[in-house]
Formats: structure tokens, sequence, C-alpha cells
């Protein structure tokens, strides 16, 4: 039977409930307790009929295994989530995402505790995320002066700048160019010159609310929290799994048609072979930067033309760059056309000469797309790259998904089946490759139709 005991405080009236279940192995009894406010205007009856009912439902909690944490905050226990699926294994660009979400939601909700959270704390969040103002960390910054000229002076080259600044070099780069980088890279550089961020770069506000798909991820985060207070039996139901989050309306994917991607591989003709390289390897394979980036020589039979598909290059700023398993962990074994093994060949005969002209300096990673000396490149290089040819070239904007939406249109506009498709895309689940191209499904089943009318009813109208 649980124990009721009345407290008259300063701020009004309370209840503190106890349960007491069994003797631990000193011999001492176990309690559970738990702390019970009335809510509004209540007569002394209606608050004993409601502090009895806590009492019982409280004392059922315990008997059934649960023990709701009435001392543990959001903030405490989703630290706690996060270092247990690290123990389980989570990939680091998960954990760091987990992070980066856990900021924001510490403002919000981190103070409340566990029990006390409730749908409608959930869904207020979600509709603050959702204002105009609320972006943190995405304002971006141009450079005031010629940035270039200015390092020139001082005698700082753009790399070692990048590696005190602990920033990528295209991020240098771009920033010597008078184009926009993120205020918090411009905040690196200027502190790495010993200079004021507002000396150097002028910064424009980003007042625009984040979209349903970013609010979505803050969700997905504190529903995975939730849910294992909830397994760990401190929680009797998960709030999150009964809050409203925006529906997320869903966008046909960006694809190049095949009049774009022949204009873009007759520009790649005057480009380094390097860059072509890759860019001819996004379009055929239809891999994500990361896969690309991961290549590496040992993983390609020349004989065969079969490449070998296992490894993610990745960059977090508190790893660098570091090598992965793919994004669904699959090993997928690619074969690839005539053509792209030769300029595979045309490429190592450049690449060995670059490894000859380097001599010591070499670093012998094993890769693909390496800088000048070896070293594995940014996996954010060829984004950077891709800009500039696209302006070079007077093309439309180009981002390397759409390459690999290009990939996957045409050949299921070409009668590929979507299991053989998914499994190239290296998509975990037949069903996301469905989703994702649904309206290239469509439009092939339309092809088909009219490719059964013209051989079954058409021909005898001729």
């Amino acid at each position: 039977m649980a124990n009721i005991k009345r407290i008259n405080g300063k701020t009004g009236v309370s209840f503190q409930i106890t349960v007491t279940q069994g003797r631990d192995i000193n011999g001492r009894q176990v309690r559970h307790y738990r702390t019970w406010k009335p809510e509004g205007r209540m007569t002394e009856r209606q608050m004993q009929r409601a502090v009895e009912r806590a009492a019982a439902d409280f004392e059922r909690e315990i008997e059934q295994g649960f023990q709701t944490d009435n001392r543990q905050t959001f903030s405490e226990y989703a630290r706690y989530v996060i270092a247990l699926k690290r123990s389980a294994g989570i990939k680091e660009r998960t954990l760091a995402h987990y992070e980066y979400l856990l900021t924001r939601c510490d403002r919000a909700i981190g103070h409340l505790r566990l029990c006390d959270i409730r749908p409608q704390h959930l869904n207020l969040f979600y509709q603050n995320l959702q204002e105009e103002g609320v972006r943190t960390g995405k304002n971006r910054a141009t450079a005031k002066l010629d940035l270039g000229a200015y390092l020139k002076k001082e005698g700082v080259t753009r790399e070692a700048l990048a590696a005190r600044a602990g920033v990528s070099p295209t991020t240098i780069t771009t920033a010597c160019r008078a184009q926009p980088i993120l205020e918090a890279k411009a905040a690196q550089i200027a502190a790495a010159l010993d200079r004021k961020a507002g000396d150097l770069f002028t910064v424009d506000q980003d007042k625009t609310p984040l979209s349903a798909k970013t609010v979505a991820e803050y969700h997905r985060f504190i529903h995975t929290a939730l849910q294992q207070a909830e397994d760990d039996l401190l929680l009797p139901y998960n709030p999150a799994a009964k809050a409203a989050p925006p529906k997320i309306t869903k966008s046909a994917p960006d694809f190049y048609e095949p009049d774009t991607v022949a204009a873009i591989l007759e520009a790649a003709e005057s480009e380094p072979i390097k860059w072509r390289t890759m860019l001819h390897l996004f379009l055929i394979t239809g891999r994500r930067r990361e896969d690309i980036c991961g290549l590496k020589w040992s993983k390609i039979d020349f004989d065969t033309g079969i490449v070998c598909i296992d490894t993610a290059l990745l960059y977090l700023p508190k790893l660098g760059i570091y090598e992965s398993s793919t994004k669904t962990e699959n090993v997928i074994y690619l074969p690839l056309p005539q053509e792209t093994m030769q300029l595979l060949r045309e490429y190592r005969a450049w690449y060995n000469e670059l490894r000859l002209k380097n001599g010591d300096r070499w670093q012998d990673s094993g890769f693909l797309f390496v800088k000048n000396n070896g070293a594995p490149i940014h996996p954010d290089s060829f984004a950077g790259w891709l800009r500039r040819f696209t302006t070079r070239h007077d093309l439309p904007h180009l981002h390397p998904h759409g390459f690999r939406h290009a990939n996957a249109s045409m050949l299921i506009g070409n009668g590929v089946d979507v299991v053989t498709v998914a499994n190239r895309l290296g998509h975990a689940d037949v069903s996301t490759t469905l989703d994702i191209y649904s309206h290239a499904i469509s439009e092939a089943k339309a092809k088909a139709s009219e490719t059964l009318a013209d051989v079954m009813l058409r021909h005898k109208k001729a």
C-alpha cells in the first residue's frame, strides 16, 4: 500500500507518495518516491481523491517494473542515450549530429524532468523551430577586404591558415574569392589571424525558419531518447510518440536531363584529369560523394572492370578526415563500362607521375583522389570545384547528389529493374528507391503501356 504524506509549503500544498518494494541485498527496505501537486483549484475532497488515484497509479507502475524517473532531466538522460549509442557502435557522424541537435534541445526542453515532459512541450518546441530568426550558426560571412592579398602581405599561406584555423583549404579559397562562408568559419579564420571577425568579414543574417525536414530531425532525436527511457522502464510511455511534428512535403529529386549530362561531359573534356575522372565516376556509378572520395586503387580490378565500393571518406571537426564504412554498410561490386576503365587507366598514369614528382613528400594513402602530396582530399572538395566548373562553362546549378538522381532516373527510364537500381545506389531497402524515384517509375510504367499498345493494338491500324 502506498503511503501519502501531505506537505504544506510556501508555494502551496503538495503530497509525497512513497511505495515500499521489498528489501535490497543489505536487508534495507527499497522505497520509491513521487511528488504530486494539485492542478488548478480543488476542494479538499477532490484533492484527496486525485492524490489517491496518483498513488494507486504509481504503485501499479512499480509492480509492473516501472520506476518513473523524477530526477533526471532530458538533457542529462539524452547524453546517457548518446553514450549508449556510441558503445553500440553507431557511426560517429550520426553521434555528432545527435550532439548538434541536443544543443538546441537543451535550451528548450533540457531542463525538464523526464517524468514532466508532455506532448504539448514538444509541439510548442516544434512550432518555435519554424519561426523566423530561430536559425543559429548558418549566417554567412563575406570578406570585406582582399583576403588573398592580406595573407600574402602577412606571409601566411592558405594551407597554413587552414590548418591553424581548423577549416578546410576550400573554405579559405572561398573566402579569398569574396564568396560567402559560414559565420562560424569566418570567426575561426579571424581568430587564427589574431583579428576580430568584424574587422575582416561582413555578416548576413539568415532569418528564414527551419524547414519541416529539419524539425523532423529534432523530433526523431527526441523520440529516440524518450523511447530509450520507456525501454529502461523510466517512463510509462514515450511522449514524442504522441506529439505532432510538421508534415514533410515530398519534392521530386533534382536530376539532370540527358542533354544536360551531355553538355556536362563535353565541358569536362577541357578540365584537369583528376576532376574529370571524379565527375565521370559520379555520373556512371550514382554513388554518394563520400563513397567516391573513399575509392581506393586496390579496390579496382582492371582485368574484369569491377570496382568494390566498401569505404566512405568523411570529415568531422573533432576527427578531421577519416575512413568509415558506407552509409548502409553494404559492400557493392560494381561493373564499369569500357570507357570508364580507359579513363581510369589514363588517370592512373597521371597519378603515378604525380607520385614520382613528389618523391619523399608523397603520402601513400591509397585513395584515387588525393591532394598534390598524396593525402586524401576533403570530401567537400568536389562540391567546391563543381561550383567553379559550373561558372566557367555557363552550366545550370549543379550539385553532387544531382548526378546520383540522374543516374537512377536514366536507369529506371531505360527499363532497369528497381532492385538492381537500389543495389547500385547502395540503398538499404528497395522501398527507399521506390519512394525517391516514384516519378521515374511512373514514367517508365507509362512507357511500358505505350509499348504494349504499339505491339498489340496499334499495328492493326497500320
